[in-house]
């Protein structure tokens, strides 16, 4: 009889590609899921450490689940992820009923964890990691995420990813394509290229000829990819989204600032006005292209004035979408020592202007989409609507429509009735 497990995942796409890949290990060995933490055999928390919030949210999590290793000793519980790469051993002082901890760089090692009963951590850094091909159970047959690269070399001074993930590591194209075509095969129809900052991927091609590989692979109808680090963002990889005809019309690019001044402190190693001329070339090579960003709130230093650049990038990029939150200060990272940090109230303050003014320039842009024919891949029921299906178009815009007698996974014609501030409402074209 197999043992069931669950997994706990915080974090962002990778951290939820992780969890796939820890699945498809344990579904190799004797292991099948379970919805239910209060019955699992074993139990895993995939953390994220990138903010104070996600820490303090999984040691909550942690700590409920106390009692369940309390009452069923033989249950396993491990922690995994960006916090256990962090902490180590110091995971065990503040809960010495886990068994065992190992960091993103060794997820390859979880079926001898289990075995192991020496309560072992696992932390170091994994040299070969982009060579090591690693089973995934995926929960959707539409879209697919595909890891192209780990870890990251920029060390903004506000992150953690280069302790926690290590230094940037390519995947070999072919293991890459081969993955696609196998995902292909199984009939999906949207992968996204996942890497902390893509445009850096470096094997026997760089990241433009990678898309054009995949743009080959029969089966696929879109590739996205997510991030990308302006400072690589080249005229070959815009060329690339405006060339190819299964690379989306969508780039998530992260500003985080609009002020020099700031910029610099962050270690982001561009200007504004860099950046506004890489937005300027994508948008002049791929009309129509939508771009997200990131924008980081009351980091240490910024001034009024600061604050005001960045309100006027924004409103001068006029972003489709973007992630913002107030700076969170993390350990072993630069900007933990910086002088000035801010008080909380004033980050809140800034962090609401920044989504204010966001929520504006977006609501404005979804509204050109009224009554025009847009294109989306039905990915489902809708999770706002659940009498309607969702599906995105080209450029990532969210398209409800009423729901139909249409196969997920479809590529229909819509026509846009009704723009609103995070999606749109379409009727399918006959």
């Amino acid at each position: 009889m197999k043992k069931t497990v669950f997994i706990y995942t915080f974090g962002c796409q990778m951290n939820v590609h992780d969890t796939e890949k820890m699945f498809g290990i344990l579904k190799k060995g004797d292991y099948c899921k379970t919805d239910n933490p209060k019955k699992a055999d074993l139990i895993i928390f995939n953390t994220c450490s990138i903010r104070q919030k996600a820490e303090q949210k999984f040691y909550s999590e942690l700590g409920r689940i106390k009692s369940y290793k309390k009452n069923r000793p033989d249950l396993k519980i491990a922690v995994a992820g960006c916090i256990a790469q962090q902490e180590g051993k110091r995971i065990f002082k503040k809960a010495p009923y886990v068994d065992f901890v190992f960091g993103p760089q060794n997820i390859y090692k979880l079926r001898d964890f289990i075995s192991s009963s020496n309560g072992p951590v696992a932390v170091s850094d994994n040299p070969d990691l982009a060579l090591i091909d690693l089973p995934v159970q995926r929960e959707t047959g539409v879209k697919a995420w595909v890891t192209i690269m780990y870890g990251c070399n920029n060390f903004c001074s506000y992150c953690v990813v280069p302790y926690t993930r290590g230094s940037e590591k390519s995947r070999p194209s072919e293991h890459i394509y081969a993955e696609v075509s196998e995902i292909a095969e199984k009939g999906y129809k949207e992968i996204t290229l996942l890497g902390q900052n893509v445009n850096s991927y470096q094997s026997d091609v760089n990241f433009p000829g990678l898309l054009k590989k995949l743009n080959r692979v029969g089966g696929i109808e879109r590739i996205r990819f997510v991030t990308s680090h302006p400072k690589d963002l080249s005229l070959d990889l815009a060329d690339a989204i405006a060339e190819l005809p299964k690379v989306c019309e969508h780039i998530h690019l992260p500003l985080q600032s609009g002020s020099d001044n700031v910029l610099k402190l962050m270690n982001r190693v561009y200007s504004y006005d860099i950046y506004r001329n890489k937005v300027v070339l994508l948008r002049e090579k791929v009309p129509g292209i939508t771009i997200t960003s990131d924008i980081i709130a009351g980091f240490p230093g910024e001034t009024e004035e600061d604050h005001i650049r960045t309100i006027e990038a924004m409103k001068e990029m006029e972003f489709d979408g973007i992630f913002a939150f107030k700076f969170s200060s993390r350990p072993r990272t630069a900007a933990a020592r910086i002088e000035g940090h801010l008080p909380e109230n004033i980050k809140s303050e800034r962090l609401a202007e920044i989504l204010s003014l966001q929520d504006e320039i977006t609501l404005r842009k979804n509204l050109l989409f009224e009554n025009t024919r847009q294109e989306i891949l039905i990915e489902g029921i809708s999770d706002t609507d659940k009498g309607r299906l969702a599906g995105r178009t080209r450029t990532n815009k969210i398209v409800t429509i009423p729901e139909k007698d249409i196969i997920k996974g479809s590529i229909i014609k819509v026509e846009i009735k009704k723009a609103r501030k995070h999606s749109l409402e379409g009727m399918p074209l006959k």
